[in-house]
């Protein structure tokens, strides 16, 4: 292990927890978010260029992409940095029917010849730019016809020019040479947002999360209130994730053949044996890192979600590379909204309802894009998630003046909300929750005042011998262990010397490649596609921004 991640190696003992109830463990986290970072259109100047990006193991893998030629029109939903080469290529966010122009610019190598740029789903025309980089680039030489696209010769620019004719998620990459370009590196999204947003989606019970998240600090990051114009799309929450994988003897044949000078690459892509999994251009346990972190000056984007119970978070998922890759995000299943911009609607009632699968793996075969909906309440676990204890009904408050139990007043869904009949304020810090499971002990047989009866039996903790790599706790709240003990009781199994009770406590879903070689590192585990989900109590304001 290289010592440059010997920290994080640290870290991660947190983290490193067996499955079970140990699966919703207690953790602490540095505060890298996610979202869907990119830049805003529609106009864009995109560059094709070269340079290294890092992976886990301290190894400089030689690559291309795209990025930025100048500075862009602007970043959403919050201020970053767009580099002349990243991977993935800069997110291109634009409203749907906007005339879309994206200038691309060939600053690869001249040995590595043409490239371009492919939008599928979408009528692209292609011209020289208005503007060229040299004189040397003429009309007739700055454009070169290729076997699917409009090619971009070297040192030239050419401008393609689309409608974003309906709203979705979608892979660009390019069109020339796909074995060699695509792998090493020249991808991106394109995010079209909806130019009509349901009015269900900005009124009532769908955006009851976005106004507690407000309530409580939290900034709304999302970068609309609907992936689509349909009533059923509706989301609180959205990350972006790009799979994708490296066969580093391709690339280092590329570095050796550009270094030496070579006229023209002779560059063997079979057979191909690839070593390093990323998700949006790293690999774990670097996706945690913050966004637009100088430590990845040509890998900006992350692969850290976080959410609150009851939030509908919008998964925008897209197989970028040339392999097949089984994601699975461990907590639920995911709706499925759309396949590449294309909504799944139902025969009887497209106009209102959707007809999507719910998949037990988001599995993604090169240049195929969804958008789903992952969604996490607690319901039907058989415990109460945030520990309250019915020995304190008397509304004790705890050391941040909130009752150790508060009140859960069913909503018609049966969670606590602000439609429950006794509403749920804005900073109740078991908003969502399932009432049916409140005061419902954990433990059968407990150590401590926890009640009895429940689904599990935790060991004593006064036979444990792992210390901090035991996880522990299975409640919500950084004060949840005091809500479990009760005034007078004794502190149950918790990760209270690694994960302090003031400090973030989340449940984390080991989000992650179910083809076990994905999950290493150059056959290093853990590394490669694997990130994790924290759902967080309410109490802990969730800060996408870094």
């Amino acid at each position: 292990m290289s010592t440059m991640h010997l920290k994080k190696a640290v870290s991660m003992a947190r983290i490193m927890f067996p499955v079970g109830i140990a699966a919703v463990a207690l953790l602490v986290t540095p505060s890298a978010r996610g979202a869907a970072p990119g830049i805003t259109g529609p106009t864009f100047n995109l560059t094709a260029a070269d340079s290294y990006i890092t992976q886990p193991d301290g190894q400089a893998i030689y690559s291309w992409g795209y990025g930025c030629n100048g500075a862009p029109a602007g970043y959403a939903p919050f201020t970053g940095s767009c580099s002349t080469m990243q991977i993935p290529g800069p997110t291109l966010i634009v409203t749907e029917g906007a005339t879309v122009t994206v200038t691309l610019t060939n600053n690869l190598p001249k040995a590595a010849g043409n490239t371009s740029l492919l939008f599928p789903g979408f009528q692209v025309t292609a011209a020289p730019a208005a503007a060229q980089p040299s004189l040397a680039c003429t009309p007739s030489t700055a454009i070169s016809q290729g076997l699917l696209t409009s090619e971009v010769t070297n040192g030239c620019s050419v401008t393609y020019t689309f409608m974003a004719t309906s709203p979705g998620t979608r892979a660009y990459y390019s069109g020339s040479q796909g074995d060699l370009q695509v792998e090493m590196g020249m991808y991106g999204a394109i995010i079209v947002l909806p130019a009509t947003i349901p009015t269900n989606c900005t009124s009532g019970l769908a955006t009851a999360n976005v106004l507690v998240e407000q309530a409580n600090g939290e900034k709304d990051f999302r970068l609309a209130p609907a992936a689509y114009d349909h009533a059923s799309s509706c989301y609180d929450r959205e990350y972006l994730f790009q799979f994708s994988e490296i066969d580093p003897r391709i690339h280092k044949q590329a570095e050796t053949q550009v270094n030496a000078g070579a006229a023209a690459l002779n560059i063997q892509t079979e057979p191909y044996h690839p070593t390093y999994f990323m998700v949006n251009g790293r690999s774990m346990p670097d996706d945690m890192d913050p966004n637009y972190e100088n430590e990845y000056p040509h890998q900006p984007y992350n692969g850290n979600p976080h959410m609150h119970p009851g939030e509908l978070v919008l998964l925008r998922i897209i197989g970028q590379g040339r392999w097949q890759h089984p994601f699975h995000e461990h907590g639920n299943h995911v709706r499925i909204l759309a396949r590449d911009g294309n909504l799944i609607l139902s025969k009887t009632n497209p106009s209102q309802n959707l007809a999507g699968p719910l998949l037990f793996t988001t599995t993604t075969t090169p240049g195929l894009a969804m958008d789903g909906i992952f969604y996490w309440t607690g319901k039907g676990l058989n415990w109460d998630v945030y520990g309250h204890n019915e020995k304190d009904a008397s509304g004790t408050l705890d050391a941040r003046n909130v009752p150790l139990n508060p009140p859960c007043s069913p909503d018609a869904n049966g969670y606590y909300t602000a439609n429950s009949p006794s509403p749920a304020p804005a900073n109740a810090i078991n908003y969502y929750e399932w009432c049916a499971d409140h005061n419902k002990p954990l433990e059968k047989a407990p150590f401590g005042d926890v009640g009895g009866a429940g689904p599990a039996t935790l060991p004593d903790p006064n036979y444990l011998t792992n210390g901090t790599w035991y996880g522990g706790s299975a409640y919500l709240g950084p004060d949840a262990t005091i809500r479990a003990t009760g005034p007078t009781g004794t502190t149950p199994p918790s990760g209270t010397i690694g994960n302090p009770p003031a400090s973030e406590a989340g449940f984390a879903f080991m989000w992650h490649s179910h083809n076990e070689r994905e999950i290493t590192t150059n056959n290093v585990f853990p590394g490669g596609m694997m990130m994790m989900m924290l759902v967080d109590s309410r109490e802990f304001v969730i800060d996408e921004s870094n």
